[in-house]
């Protein structure tokens, strides 16, 4: 079992930034892509960013220029730094991580964290 853990999420006024963390804890063997994704009420969850084992990122337009994503392997954690945060950030972002255990290979989502940008 690969369990997923968010912190970093919060209240930031128009403009701000914050930084959201991942750690992934369990037995495992290797990760693959971790990246992040975002809910907002009444709208489907959408991708923000993701980073493979290598450091190559990925990001939604709608981001990009203004989030970073990176990641320490060591750690098996995975940041997402927010900058120039709009009010249609507003969501509940989760985490998530692809890789395999020693037995299999696995799919983790985290819990999610509020991120609210207002005013």
């Amino acid at each position: 079992q690969v369990q997923l853990v968010e912190s970093g999420g919060g209240l930031v006024q128009p403009g701000g930034s914050l930084r959201l963390s991942c750690a992934a804890s369990g037995i495992i063997f290797s990760i693959l892509n971790m990246g992040w994704y975002r809910q907002a009420p009444g709208k489907q969850r959408e991708l923000v960013a993701t980073v493979t084992s290598v450091g190559s990122t990925n990001y939604a337009d709608s981001v990009k220029g203004r989030f970073t994503t990176s990641r320490d392997n060591a750690k098996n954690t995975v940041y997402l730094q927010m900058n120039s945060l709009k009010p249609e950030d507003t969501a509940v972002y989760y985490c998530n991580a692809v890789g395999y255990t020693p037995t299999r290979a696995f799919n983790s989502w985290g819990q999610g964290t509020q991120v609210t940008v207002s005013s």
